[in-house]
């Protein structure tokens, strides 16, 4: 991650569950409906919700692409087989080493959150989420 052009995508994660995938099983998933054109990033970034508590409402880490391949949700989290969205086709995003963002970036205007597709030099220096954007 040296170039500043680098493509950097932001994901949120909402659940505990799935922020002990990233940061255990170093892997991330992605319904294909929402990236229809493909993840096209060499890093991703992770905004956790304020859902999680205190450590929610802030991009804390990131890492490299390592990997994308598909796979039904199913698959993905065979606790959840019954989910309305179990044969819902994802991304499973395969990770390198997850970096503790510092300091986070933050987001005070309480932007709601979905995907945010920015460069690594803005990523690199941005302090708030709309810093991203520019």
């Amino acid at each position: 991650m040296d170039d500043p052009d680098d493509r950097v995508l932001v994901g949120v994660v909402n659940r505990k569950r799935d922020l002990d995938h990233l940061t255990s099983g170093r892997w991330y998933r992605i319904p294909v409906e929402q990236m229809p054109d493909g993840i096209q990033a060499e890093v991703i970034g992770f905004y956790l919700s304020r859902s999680l508590g205190e450590v929610g409402g802030a991009v804390r880490y990131y890492a490299p692409v390592q990997g994308v391949e598909l796979a039904y949700r199913r698959w993905l989290l065979p606790n959840e087989s019954d989910h309305p969205r179990a044969d819902g086709i994802y991304y499973r995003v395969a990770l390198g080493e997850i970096c503790e963002r510092v300091p986070p970036i933050t987001n005070p205007s309480r932007y709601r959150v979905h995907f945010i597709r920015t460069t690594w030099g803005r990523f690199q220096h941005a302090a708030t989420l709309h810093e991203l954007y520019r």
